[in-house]
């Protein structure tokens, strides 16, 4: 039987090593491409990509300087602790943020002061809007996929809680896997209603009224390999955008063989919730109420949260990770 386990193994590496290898090839075509058709190609596309673990992109807004301080002074290290976690273990983090409609406007030269203080943003060449999260994600996994040289991808809102280790250890232990989509699969109804806040436009292609969707990670938290974020990379033109950000992400894997990894540790609620299960020994790896898409009124709560369901500063700092 460990013989039958260890060859197991190594077929699921070979198989990833692979399909990295192909996704790569590809990739190099699509710049090959772009060059010959005399499109320049930027010193992000030609230079050398950094090593890391795992990008983090956090989800935010023009609007959102207040959840924001609220991360930094929770989850996410800030200054030397925040650049020592990309150097030794492999973890960035960055606010992602697009620009506004108007060039240069008061909205993005606030952005362009926060970020000469905190240094914690990737600027995503994407004009920001509620219902541009579709466009949004995509940019963010192409964007990021064409600067770090990461097994994973995060998306996560910037009202949910995240405990570091526990996302880092999670991941770890799919690393192995090829194509691998991450998160908390849910199949909800597909509403049709104009009046209604996830209104699909399109909920003719899904069929009969009262169907559902097709199973989808949650838009709060969830992770791609770097083989599916190099896919949507290559393919960003061509992938159709629905009304909800994690409909279409779930959409662009419909057809491909994907892992779909149903990791319920990603979508805890906050205290009680989180607390009991940590006094139990099952840290979650991130928190937020359903009822509000996050954290509700999370500029108030999340230091509660933190404190609660916190996993320590020192976790994500462990050799195991």
């Amino acid at each position: 039987m460990g013989e039958v386990t260890r060859t197991h193994e190594a077929i699921q590496l070979l198989d990833k090593s692979i399909s990295t290898l192909q996704m790569e090839l590809a990739a190099k075509r699509s710049t090959l491409e772009l060059v010959r058709s005399g499109v320049p190609v930027t010193s992000e596309t030609s230079q050398s990509r950094k090593k890391a673990f795992v990008v983090v992109g956090v989800n935010t807004a023009f609007s959102s300087r207040k959840r924001r301080d609220s991360v930094r002074e929770t989850w996410m290290p800030q200054g030397e602790k925040l650049l020592q976690l990309e150097e030794q273990k492999g973890i960035v983090i960055r606010f992602t943020i697009g620009h506004s409609a108007t060039s240069n406007s008061i909205l993005d030269k606030a952005i362009d002061a926060e970020d000469a203080q905190h240094h914690d943003f990737l600027r995503l060449d994407h004009v920001e809007g509620y219902h541009e999260l579709s466009a949004k994600t995509k940019i963010f996994f192409s964007t990021a996929v064409g600067i770090w040289d990461a097994d994973f991808f995060v998306k996560v809102d910037d009202d949910v809680h995240v405990n570091l280790g526990m996302l880092a250890t999670t991941l770890a232990r799919h690393k192995a896997k090829p194509r691998t989509y991450i998160g908390c699969m849910k199949s909800g109804p597909v509403l049709a209603d104009k009046n209604l806040k996830y209104h699909e436009p399109e909920a003719w292609k899904f069929g009969e009224d009262g169907n559902k969707y097709f199973r989808h990670a949650t838009g709060q938290i969830y992770a791609i390999s770097k083989d599916l974020a190099t896919y949507i990379s290559i393919n960003q033109p061509i992938l159709h955008k629905y009304a909800n950000e994690d409909v279409s992400l779930g959409s662009w894997f419909i057809g491909l063989e994907v892992n779909h990894i149903d990791e319920r540790n990603m979508c805890c609620g906050t205290p009680p919730d989180c607390e009991w299960k940590g006094q139990a020994g099952n840290i979650c790896v991130a928190s937020f109420d359903w009822s509000c898409s996050g954290i509700c009124k999370s500029v108030e709560r999340l230091k509660d949260v933190h404190a609660r369901c916190g996993e320590g500063d020192s976790s994500v700092w462990s050799d195991l990770i």
